[in-house]
């Protein structure tokens, strides 16, 4: 009788022998099992992709080498998406049976992988739609676990040792093409080297890639550079958005994708250098960045993703602790929160973006300043955002103006207003224009009407309503558009007389950073603000400032405005050029006009402004009596117009 002794090692004989036995199986059926695996990746591309799999030859060399010869997956009735002449990899059998693949050594040569897009479609469409085998499930996603799973499997497909000859990515978006090609990549002993030859419709570069590489560790220290002393051209985005774009160098590092206490840590940084963008929706010029580093890290959980609080953003000498989180816990939350903490002015000043802030060069200050910013929606109570925005200085002064400056407004000046970059007539700003008009020669129910449509607590404010920020925020988001925005008096006036009307990026940021410099240093009084914003602002076509609105329109001076005639004048500010629209075929205006025009009296009227008295008498309709009427489409012939009476054709008005 066996001892128990005896019966472990019979056991364990027995299994090695089986193991052995195992391995022997696989290892003598290698290539019956790789031939499986094939018709199995075949079968899948056809059912599941629409495409045809094909390798013309493979096989083992060896334990676990595999070598494939002449792949092809192309789309039914498609372009061809991928083409190699010879693929050999090192595969650990257990690994190709499971189907947790991780590639050790990778060669590959003479080959291509194409996107294209044209009128039968895009050759990757049905790549990129939802696996049809993947069950449906009510339960909350966990960003944690979705995210590492997808990392680990992309990492397990990048090899820990490649040579790659004569291999290209084209692109042919219709008829828009990029085509990148490498002669050799090389990664060996974790560095990585290849020379990338670049060609599009527009230009053609080489490419230095360059650094560190290690898969298994999850670790990276990647440069890309040019390789000569040109820039690096980002190619398809000129010739898709007409976003041109460049840099000298970008590095990127990946110190770190971890999992752990079911949440996902992914540190890093990535750094560029002169980077340049140019589009019309941005600026007029050249924007550069000369330096700037984003050191990330990211955090994951099972229903959040954020930027953690601990991450920081380099610009130049500007320093900004970002936080970004979207949180769907309980409700759908986006949060974000920036933190500038003390600082130079100076060194502000001189790290803006050049191209961006064309209007602050040779701007000089001294002092100091910290800036936070917190904001919070709540997707299910839009209602409840949160928008707080706070600019702490110390001893902040400008010594120097730039191109903008803002003292021109205590003084006499020239203004010309542009549109669509050319300057339209001159207009002084001064005693000397007759149709210049002081404030206190304006009608005071003008100047209600117009604060109260356009800006009632302009006399209090700072050049910003918080409050007003909100509801535009919320109505944005909820929208998917821009549907609103929060324009301020002081801010129309500092774009009207020291910028543009160009809807770019960088006439926005201006904007803003003036508003905040001519309302916290006081730089010129309300009175006087209100007083030039009158006498600039455009109120019909080629029609600048109130002296010339009031006789264009009744033929009066600005003093001498009833009560409905100022109403109309603030009702067409947002449009002035429209304002004809307002009229029927009589000369009366349209009933969504009045009712308009109703809506700013009572406004004033609830907020004493004007008392019941100042409407006796107000209820004529208004006439048009100046050359305005002329842009009026009436009934009237044209023959039956007295000859004294000054028509100017709508087209030789707008010119």
């Amino acid at each position: 009788m066996r001892t128990r002794k005896q019966w472990f090692f019979l056991i364990l004989k027995i299994t090695l022998v089986l193991i052995v036995l195992a391995v022997g199986s696989i290892y003598f059926f290698r290539d019956t099992i790789l031939q499986q695996v094939l018709q199995k990746v075949e079968h899948k591309f056809k059912s599941d992709y629409n495409a045809t799999f094909s390798v013309g030859n493979a096989k083992f060399v060896g334990t676990s080498s595999i070598t494939l010869d002449n792949i092809h997956i192309i789309p039914f009735e498609k372009d061809t998406l991928l083409s190699v002449e010879k693929i050999t990899t090192e595969i650990s059998l257990l690994q190709m049976v499971t189907g947790d693949v991780q590639l050790k050594n990778l060669e590959m040569k003479n080959g291509f992988i194409q996107l294209v897009k044209n009128e039968n479609g895009r050759n990757f469409d049905a790549f990129l739609k939802k696996d049809k085998n993947e069950q449906t499930t009510t339960e909350k996603r966990n960003y944690a676990q979705i995210a590492n799973r997808i990392l680990s499997k992309l990492l397990n497909l990048i090899p820990s040792e490649m040579n790659l000859d004569n291999l290209s990515l084209r692109v042919n978006d219709m008829g828009k093409k990029v085509n990148f090609h490498m002669n050799h990549l090389q990664l060996v002993d974790e560095q990585l080297n290849t020379n990338i030859h670049v060609t599009t419709n527009t230009f053609a570069q080489d490419w230095n890639i360059k650094g560190y590489a290690n898969p298994r560790d999850k670790k990276a220290d990647i440069t890309f550079a040019s390789a000569d002393t040109t820039k690096i051209q980002i190619p398809y985005i000129d010739e898709k958005f007409g976003l041109k774009s460049s840099f000298d160098k970008i590095r990127v590092q990946l110190d770190r994708i971890e999992m752990g206490f079911s949440e996902l840590h992914i540190d890093g940084i990535v750094s560029v250098e002169n980077l340049t963008v140019n589009h019309p929706k941005i600026a007029k010029k050249d924007v550069v960045v000369q330096q700037a580093q984003f050191d990330y890290k990211f955090l994951l959980g099972s229903d959040f993703i954020a930027l953690d609080h601990t991450s920081s953003a380099q610009l130049n000498k500007i320093k900004i602790e970002p936080y970004l989180e979207y949180n769907t816990e309980e409700d759908t939350l986006y949060k974000l929160k920036l933190n500038i903490n003390k600082m130079k002015a100076q060194d502000f000043i001189e790290s803006l973006p050049n191209g961006l802030f064309t209007h602050f060069e040779g701007m000089q200050a001294e002092g100091e300043f910290d800036y936070n910013l917190d904001f919070e929606f709540n997707k299910n109570k839009p209602n409840q955002l949160i928008f707080e925005s706070k600019f702490n200085k110390n001893n902040l002064k400008i010594l120097k103006y730039g191109e903008a400056n803002l003292e021109k407004l205590n003084t006499e000046f020239s203004y010309a207003a542009i549109e669509n970059g050319r300057a339209q007539r001159s207009i002084f700003v001064g005693k000397s224009n007759p149709n210049f008009t002081p404030l206190d020669s304006i009608s005071p129910y003008l100047k209600h009407a117009v604060l109260t449509n356009e800006d009632p607590s302009f006399m209090h404010h700072r050049g910003f309503i918080s409050e007003a920020f909100k509801q535009s925020i919320a109505k944005n988001i909820r929208t998917k558009k821009f549907a609103r925005g929060a324009s301020t008096i002081s801010m129309q006036l500092v774009k009207n007389v020291f910028l543009t009307r160009e809807k770019t990026l960088s006439r926005k940021l201006e904007e803003i950073l003036l508003v905040y410099i001519l309302e916290n240093n006081r730089i010129a009084s309300k009175e006087r603000m209100l007083e030039v914003y009158f006498n600039v602002i455009e109120f019909g076509p080629d029609v600048y400032g109130i002296g010339e609105a009031s006789k264009f329109y009744f033929q009066k001076t600005p003093r001498n405005l009833n009560l409905n005639e100022c109403l109309f004048l603030a009702s067409i500010v947002p449009k002035p050029k429209k304002f004809m629209y307002q009229f029927n075929e009589e000369g009366l205006q349209k009933s969504y006009a009045v009712k308009q025009q109703k809506f700013i009296k009572n406004l004033m009227l609830r907020r004493a402004l004007i008392t019941p008295e100042d409407t006796i008498g107000q209820s004529v309709p208004i006439t048009v009596s100046g050359r305005a009427r002329s842009f009026l489409k009436l009934k009237v012939v044209q023959d039956s117009i007295p000859s004294d009476t000054l028509l100017v054709p709508e087209s030789e008005f707008f010119n």
